[in-house]
């Protein structure tokens, strides 16, 4: 059985939405909220992964160890294992069908990514829009969303394949550069996305806008705008702050501004921002999505960033605790008593 956490304005809809659940279906994580504050109601859902998808982090060897552990654990479950191609051919094994990772998020019921947070990023960005469910095995370096221990993780799958587990949805960015007025490409982000000079340490000169409100101009190296998921990779680094993944909010964190008074500042999430590169900028920019993805900006260019529809459902073993992680990872003092 799968315990949801639920705020208690969402119950009536979930009863309602609990009714229809059926068995044989994928499960439509994006239609059950989740929230961690105020006063709650945990409801049960009996459910089972029957084909899982694993996504491996290239060439490295101790991700292949853990995929080929996974293959066997998940074929002893009698679940249909699809391996993401590129990372199907350094296994030599079998008991698995290969399929990209557009086909895995179309038949998946739950995708297993074995690798860092890079290789979570990279896979969540597609899966999210065909809303799978996603689980992390820690093969990277931090892990703030790879959180299963590789060298335990079948008690923990058990856990979360009998059900005892946590459940938690994290929106993504959208963004579009436009140039006179037509959009030139777009693309979604996990963590942040940033504009930023094509050259190092050179300055860019632009204008920001909240839902078309001027907010203020600037010269600096560039933005970054992160999700709470985001807050605590980039922007963190940039002096940003630590937003909890409930908080329904952005960041935007200036990048080495001139001047002394330019501070990061939250807003809501679901405000649309623009971002107007000056004409007089010399040279061509860029806008990054989650360090993975460039999309080439000329001076005079809009950038416009809003909340993607699509979420991201990422599943935690049951004990998983938010600041646990942030103490962990981030190296934070220990109770005093």
């Amino acid at each position: 059985m799968v315990k949801y956490k639920f705020n208690r304005h969402t119950i009536e809809t979930i009863k309602t939405r609990s009714q229809s659940i059926n068995q044989n279906e994928k499960y439509d994580f994006q239609t059950l909220p989740w929230l961690y504050s105020g006063k709650s109601l945990f409801m049960l859902f009996s459910m089972k992964f029957k084909t899982v998808g694993l996504i491996g982090k290239q060439a490295h060897q101790g991700a292949n160890l853990s995929l080929k552990a996974l293959i066997v654990y998940l074929t002893k479950r009698g679940c249909r294992v699809l391996v993401e191609t590129k990372t199907a051919q350094k296994l030599d094994t079998n008991g698995f069908e290969s399929a990209d990772i557009t086909e895995i998020g179309k038949q998946a019921d739950l995708a297993i990514v074995v690798g860092g947070d890079g290789n979570m990023l990279g896979a969540a960005r597609v899966l999210a829009e065909f809303n799978v469910a996603v689980v992390g095995v820690n093969r990277g370096n931090l892990g703030f969303l790879t959180d299963i221990n590789p060298d335990d993780f079948e008690p923990q799958l058990d856990s979360i394949f009998d059900g005892e587990c946590q459940i938690e949805q994290r929106f993504l960015l959208e963004v579009e550069v436009y140039r006179d007025g037509k959009v030139q490409s777009k693309d979604s982000a996990v963590n942040e996305v940033v504009i930023h000079h094509g050259k190092v340490a050179h300055m860019m000169e632009f204008e920001v806008y909240l839902d078309d409100n001027f907010v203020f101009s600037q010269r600096s190296d560039g933005l970054i705008v992160a999700t709470p998921t985001g807050s605590t990779a980039y922007s963190l680094s940039g002096g940003g702050p630590i937003l909890t993944p409930n908080l329904d909010a952005l960041t935007l964190v200036p990048m080495f501004p001139h001047t002394l008074s330019s501070r990061p500042i939250v807003v809501d999430a679901n405000s649309t921002i623009k971002l107007k590169v000056s004409p007089e900028n010399t040279d061509n920019m860029q806008v990054s999505c989650d360090s993975h993805i460039v999309l080439t900006v000329l001076p005079g260019d809009e950038i416009v960033i809003c909340k993607n529809p699509a979420k991201l459902s990422l599943i935690h073993p049951k004990n998983y605790n938010y600041f646990n992680v942030l103490r962990t990872k981030l190296g934070w003092g220990s109770k005093l008593y």
